[in-house]
């Protein structure tokens, strides 16, 4: 799920390399940071565009596209079921490419990883980037959905009182303090707070399994875990280090705090943390 940029740098040409650098408040810098350079042989993965799809309402701010849409997209970029894939971004898989990696094991690709470091550790090791950008052959992607991997606003609802809820945004938004981009502040009633960069080293780099089963050993293993974010995009590098740390029931709620909070009638808790 996880590899260094000498693991990447000696497979290069082996494994397909995607770009998914982003910024929730510019949406075309991502693109732009690609286009001025990125990783040898790398394709640009949108996240706004591609990743989302906002012609669908009321599934909050990033809504997913639907699983023909995802697979259709994926294998105009070369990439089938049994493709290897790594993703980076500038976040260590925090913006958008841990929502690739959850998207593509969603479909039953189980070979997608993480670049740990995103691009500044590929750069720090010395190795080169370019401005290239070579067009990809389209593949075929036949998906094999994996329906316990999501749930709905209903599902989640249901569940409360049932389910562990996880909520990976920061402490602030979480407590109520501050809310940016969302119609209300505040989390889910029950929902325990573990912002997403818990899943990293003070180097940025990811914490090893070992350490993932420390940072959540708060959790008890023998419940639905729900993970959910703003929008569904940094809840994913939670989905990732909970499933590395070894939990097996983890759920993403991809319309996450930007549905919840949009929806009447669904409860809010705001103040500090219950963990």
């Amino acid at each position: 799920m996880i590899v260094t940029p000498k693991w990447l740098y000696d497979r290069l040409g082996e494994v397909i390399v995607l770009d998914a650098r982003f910024d929730l408040f510019d949406e075309k810098k991502g693109k732009q940071a690609y286009h001025a350079e990125h990783l040898p042989g790398a394709l640009f993965i949108d996240m706004a565009e591609e990743m989302a799809d906002k012609r669908i309402q009321g599934a909050g701010r990033h809504p997913l596209p639907s699983p023909e849409d995802m697979a259709q997209m994926f294998a105009k970029k070369g990439i089938s079921k049994d493709s290897k894939v790594v993703i980076y971004d500038d976040q260590n898989g925090g913006i958008a490419a841990a929502r690739a990696w959850w998207m593509l094991e969603f479909l039953g690709n189980n070979n997608a990883a993480i670049l740990d470091g995103g691009i500044q550790a590929w750069k720090n090791s010395g190795y080169p980037t370019t401005d290239e950008v070579k067009p990809p052959d389209e593949a075929r992607f036949d998906p094999h959905v994996k329906e316990d991997w999501l749930v709905t606003a209903e599902q989640v609802k249901n569940k409360l009182g049932s389910a562990v809820l996880v909520d990976s945004r920061s402490r602030e938004r979480y407590q109520g303090e501050q809310e940016p981009l969302d119609p209300k502040a505040g989390h889910i009633p029950g929902a325990l707070n573990f912002p997403w960069g818990g899943v990293l080293r003070q180097d940025g780099n990811w914490k090893t399994a070992e350490e993932l089963v420390q940072h959540f050993a708060a959790l008890p293993r023998d419940r639905e875990v729900i993970v959910y974010c703003g929008s569904g995009i940094s809840a994913c590098p939670n989905v990732l280090a909970l499933k590395r740390a070894g939990f097996k029931q983890v759920t993403l709620y991809a319309g996450s705090w930007s549905d919840w909070s949009s929806r009447s009638g669904y409860p809010v808790e705001t103040g500090h943390p219950s963990q």
